[in-house]
C-alpha cells in the first residue's frame, strides 16, 4: 500500500504527464468563429497559449476566454511561439498566406472553410500541404458527424437506389442593409487587406467581408462548401463537370454577393441544384434532399430521414435519426491525427473538391456564361 508521500508523488507524476500531453494551440483571427473554436478546443482539454487579431475588440474578447494566452496583432509573431497547432479563422483571402506561414513554422493547422478563394489557389494549397509534414484539418464538421456517417452507410448499401437529383438549400431570414457606421476600437486595416487590392477603409467591408469580391466568394462558397461536400461525399463524386448560376441582392444593400441565388451543377448521371435565400425562413436552416428511384433521403439540422418510393402524402420515414451536427467529433479527429500523423476526416483534397463547384458557380454567375471544368 502506498504511503501518503508516495501517493502524492504518483499523483504529481500523472499530472505532469497529462500536462506534457496536453495540446497547446494558438488562434489566428479571433472574430466570432475564431472564439467559438477557441472555446471548443479548450473544453476538449487543449490549452490556448496565444491569440492574434488585427481588431482590438476581437482580441479583448478572446483574452477573456483565455486570460493567460499571449496577445499578438501580427500572426507571423504568434507562429514563432512553441505550440502544437494553430486555428485559422480569418477571412477567406487570408487563408492561403496564413496557412503557408503556419506550414513554414511547422505547426499543425485547423483551417476554417472554405479552403480557398479560387480554383487556382486550391491547387497551390493542396500541393503546399502535401509538401509538408503537417496535419491540416479543414473545418467541415459534417465529415465527422455520427448521424451523417450512419446516413452515408445507408446510401452505400443502396437504400436509395439510383440517385438522379440532389437539392441542397439554405434558408435564413437575416438579410438586411450592411452596417457602414464607424467601427469602435482599433483596426489595422492594411493588415486586413493583405494581398487584396488597396482601398480606403469602409467599415462594412470589415464587418461583412464575406459579401465582397476581394475577400470571399459570398454564401455561394461559405455555405455551399458544406453542402456540396456532403453531396459529393454521399454520392461518391468529386468536383462537378459544369456549373450555371443566377442570383441577386434582395435585401442586403451594400453587398456585392447575392443574398438570393440558385446554382445548377452537372455530374455524370446526376444533377444538383444549390439554392440559398437569406430573406425567407420557410424550412429554416440547411437541408440536402437526395432523390433516388427507390427512396428519398433528407438531411438537416435534426438528423436524417428516409422515405420509400412511391412517396405518399404524409408518409412516415422508414428510417431516421434525430441528431444535430456536433463540433466535438471533428476537433477530436484533429487531435487524434496530430498524435498518429494520419490524414484527418477533412483533408485539403476533400476541401478543394468541395469548394470547386461553388467557385465554378460564382464564375458562371458573374460572367453570365456556363462554366465547364477543364479535365
Amino acid at each position: 500500500m502506498l504511503s501518503r508521500r508516495e501517493w502524492m508523488g504518483a499523483a504529481a507524476a500523472v499530472a505532469a504527464q497529462a500536462a506534457n500531453e496536453q495540446i497547446t494551440f494558438g488562434v489566428i483571427a479571433t472574430g466570432g468563429r475564431g472564439r467559438y473554436l477557441q472555446e471548443r478546443f479548450q473544453r476538449m482539454g487543449a490549452r490556448c497559449v496565444a491569440i492574434c487579431d488585427i481588431y482590438s475588440p476581437n482580441l479583448d474578447k478572446a483574452a477573456a476566454i483565455s486570460p493567460e494566452a499571449r496577445r499578438f496583432t501580427k500572426y507571423q509573431e504568434l507562429l514563432g511561439l512553441k505550440m502544437d497547432c494553430v486555428v485559422i479563422a480569418s477571412p477567406d483571402h487570408q487563408h492561403w498566406p496564413m496557412l503557408q506561414a503556419a506550414l513554414a513554422a511547422k505547426k499543425d493547422v485547423y483551417l476554417e472553410k472554405p479552403l480557398s478563394k479560387s480554383l487556382e489557389q486550391s491547387k497551390i494549397m493542396v500541393d503546399a500541404v502535401r509538401a509538408s509534414k503537417q496535419v491540416v484539418q479543414v473545418g467541415m464538421q459534417r465529415r465527422s458527424a455520427p448521424a451523417l456517417i450512419e446516413a452515408k452507410r445507408l446510401m452505400d448499401e443502396g437504400m436509395l437506389g439510383q440517385v438522379t437529383l440532389v437539392k441542397p438549400q439554405w434558408h435564413w431570414n437575416i438579410a438586411k442593409e450592411l452596417n457602414n457606421g464607424p467601427l469602435p476600437g482599433e483596426l489595422d486595416w492594411r493588415a486586413f487587406l493583405g494581398e487584396a487590392p488597396v482601398r480606403e477603409l469602409e467599415p462594412m467591408r470589415f464587418r461583412n467581408w464575406r459579401y465582397f469580391y476581394d475577400y470571399a466568394g459570398g454564401n455561394m462558397t461559405d455555405q455551399g462548401t458544406h453542402l456540396m461536400d456532403v453531396t459529393q461525399w454521399f454520392t461518391g463524386q468529386t468536383a462537378p463537370l459544369a456549373a450555371q448560376a443566377s442570383g441577386y441582392v434582395a435585401k442586403m444593400k451594400g453587398s456585392e454577393h447575392p443574398d438570393v441565388f440558385s446554382a445548377i451543377f452537372e455530374f455524370p448521371k446526376m444533377l444538383v441544384t444549390w439554392t440559398l435565400d437569406y430573406a425567407n425562413s420557410y424550412q429554416n436552416g440547411w437541408s440536402i434532399t437526395f432523390l433516388g428511384d427507390e427512396a428519398t433521403m433528407v438531411l438537416d439540422d435534426a438528423g436524417y430521414a428516409v422515405y420509400k418510393e412511391p412517396w405518399k402524402r404524409e408518409a412516415a420515414p422508414v428510417k431516421q435519426a434525430q441528431a444535430p451536427v456536433p463540433m466535438e467529433p471533428h476537433i477530436q479527429n484533429f487531435f487524434d491525427c496530430m498524435k498518429t500523423r494520419q490524414d484527418p476526416n477533412c483533408t485539403v483534397e476533400i476541401a478543394a473538391a468541395a469548394v470547386a463547384g461553388p467557385h465554378m458557380a460564382n464564375l458562371a454567375m458573374f460572367s453570365g456564361n456556363k462554366f465547364t471544368r477543364q479535365r
